[in-house]
């Protein structure tokens, strides 16, 4: 049953013996100043039950504590210990110094309501919430600067040996506590015992640096996970299919398939098998963690993991909204998200949005047109096209109205066919590709420039949208774009922020996990901007309120002599 906290402190709280030791300036002071605003026991009641059931800790109490767990960054057994002995963490919880307010267990039943209800980003929201309280977003329509970075996962990535033993291992660890005994036993009883020990590799007596003995191995374990499917595929007729016992046999078992389908080719026979070369595009690469994927910020720079993606207002620098994607995902796919959040929890509209040239797509400034009411203006350059030694797209003249190309040696084509692009997001284009003939690329003396050796003619894509695409290359060339493309750093700081606060490396596993961790980290970095700028913002009070009086004073003597001198005419 929800439990809620007194609207009153109390007499010998540490928030009002203890202020000027901790500093009146830090955090836990602040929050020990507007955790009454910042937080409410009604805006949890829906994780608890409302009629019955013994009194919970307070929710706010607990969110509170999740600041300053990320604040601090600490386990959960770290932030119970500076709840119960910290000076800092009294204060701002508003305890009394021999108060032991929650245990370990509670913060994590907490954290895991809010995750199992979807609520990931709860605490991040009444940061902005709390910002609008103090001045932040009086203006309707606002300009904001988003931007991903790599979050590393937290579950071990393996290579196909591994990634398919551990499948097994964990199909047997589900059967085994099905059948109500040790997973040692009942591997032993069904010939699985190498797939417990320590590691996979270390049961197999083989050079490595043979390719032959590699593949016995690889054989090896694709006909165990053969044999491990068709006994889970027995133990699950014995279970009602919509039991949870099924369900999570099939999760399991399909967990296993996918990564023989993914790693391992086989013969028609299937007696032999071989791993696939290259990278499956939504490859598994770890079984502890299956959301994990390989992802690139660069072509040199690889990681695993996920993509955090945020937006942050380029006034108020706040981060406005966050959200987690797939490492191998496109960086723009989470745009709409990012907006559709940020007008959501602001209040207001977007009328410019900035990014770098992942958010530059012909796919994205379509759907930025596409705006309910049109004004949102994209703020992001054209994606360069790969440079080499040979002229680009760029170096060429492209007269859409007359649909013609021009190379830079003032050769002209209109001839062209048709081409149909399918991106990765799913959208198609029907494009046109120009070719030059043979005559005028033959005897060009640009020729060594334009083309390959082995090529006849130079080609050149247009797209669909190519008016829409040179017009955002003219617009990028001025100083107004130039300018509002400034505003992105506010975005990269954020960025810088959030990293300091741990957000570089996944804590949890899952998705659902990493973007409440990213919530966490966003909530917190608002919250200690907003507690800096508060001073900036008292005194601006300050001097606004003095002026207010000057002038009122003054109208009023004003209106007064006026009124007096009326008075003396009169007479």
């Amino acid at each position: 049953m929800l439990g809620k906290r007194s609207p009153q402190d109390k007499l010998f709280s540490c928030d009002n013996k203890y202020r000027k030791l901790v500093g009146e300036r830090s955090f836990y002071c602040y929050l020990a100043d507007h955790r009454h605003e910042l937080f409410d026991d009604e805006d949890f009641a829906h994780l608890y039950c409302e009629d019955n059931g013994r009194e919970s800790v307070p929710p706010s109490l607990l969110a509170c504590a999740l600041l300053l767990q990320w604040y601090d960054n600490v386990s959960d057994k770290e932030a119970t210990e500076k709840a119960k002995f910290d000076l800092r963490w009294k204060v701002a919880l508003g305890l009394e110094e021999g108060d032991v307010p929650f245990a370990k267990s509670t913060l994590w039943l907490f954290r895991t309501q809010l995750i199992v209800n979807k609520q990931q980003r709860l605490l991040l929201e009444k940061s902005i919430q709390h910002s609008r309280l103090k001045g932040f977003f009086r203006s309707k329509n606002i300009s904001i600067a988003a931007d991903t970075s790599p979050l590393l996962g937290k579950g071990a990535v393996e290579d196909t040996y591994n990634l398919l033993a551990e499948a097994i291992r964990v199909i047997l660890r589900t059967l085994s506590k099905l059948a109500d005994e040790s997973i040692e036993s009942y591997a032993a009883r069904h010939d699985f015992q190498r797939y417990i020990e320590p590691s996979i590799k270390g049961t197999f007596s083989i050079d490595w640096d043979n390719p032959d003995d590699r593949k016995t191995v690889l054989q090896t374990i694709v006909a165990d996970s053969d044999r491990v499917l068709l006994l889970a595929n027995q133990v699950l007729s014995q279970y009602d299919p919509n039991s949870e016992e099924a369900q999570k046999i099939l999760t399991d078992t399909e967990l296993l398939r996918k990564i023989l389908i993914q790693d391992v080719k086989r013969n028609e026979s299937g007696t032999e098998a071989e791993i696939i070369q290259g990278v499956a595009p939504e490859r598994i690469i770890s079984v502890h963690d299956p959301e994990m994927r390989h992802g690139r910020k660069s072509a040199s720079q690889r990681f695993d993991g996920y993509k955090a993606s945020i937006a942050a207002d380029t006034e108020s620098k706040l981060i406005t909204a966050v959200d987690v994607i797939p490492a191998n995902a496109h960086d723009g796919s989470s745009t709409q998200t990012l907006i559709d959040y940020t007008e959501e929890v602001t209040g207001t509209k977007i009328d410019e949005f900035i990014g770098d040239t992942a958010y530059g797509t012909v796919e994205q400034r379509l759907e930025h047109e596409s705006a309910e009411d049109g004004s949102r203006t994209l703020i992001a350059p054209v994606p360069r096209p790969p440079q080499n030694d040979y002229y680009t797209k760029d170096d060429f003249t492209i007269d859409t109205s007359n649909n013609t190309v021009t190379c830079p040696h003032k050769q002209t084509t209109s001839k062209w066919y048709a081409s149909k692009y399918k991106t990765k997001s799913g959208h198609t284009f029907n494009n046109k590709i120009f070719h030059f003939s043979e005559s005028q690329c033959s005897g060009c003396p640009l020729r060594s420039r334009c083309i390959k050796p082995t090529s006849r003619y130079r080609t050149i894509s247009v797209h669909e949208h190519e008016r829409l695409i040179q017009g955002a290359k003219l617009f990028q060339r001025t100083e107004e774009f130039k300018t509002h493309y400034r505003k992105r750093v506010v975005v990269e700081h954020r960025f810088a922020r959030l990293m300091q606060l741990g957000a570089r490396k996944a804590r949890y596993i899952g998705s659902k996990k990493a973007l409440f961790q990213l919530a966490m980290t966003a909530a917190v970095a608002n919250l200690t901007l907003i507690a800096a700028a508060s001073p900036y913002y008292s005194n601006i009070l300050f001097f606004v309120t003095i002026i207010f009086l000057f002038l009122l004073n003054y109208f009023i003597r004003h209106v007064y002599y006026l009124n007096s001198h009326k008075l003396l005419n009169s007479v």
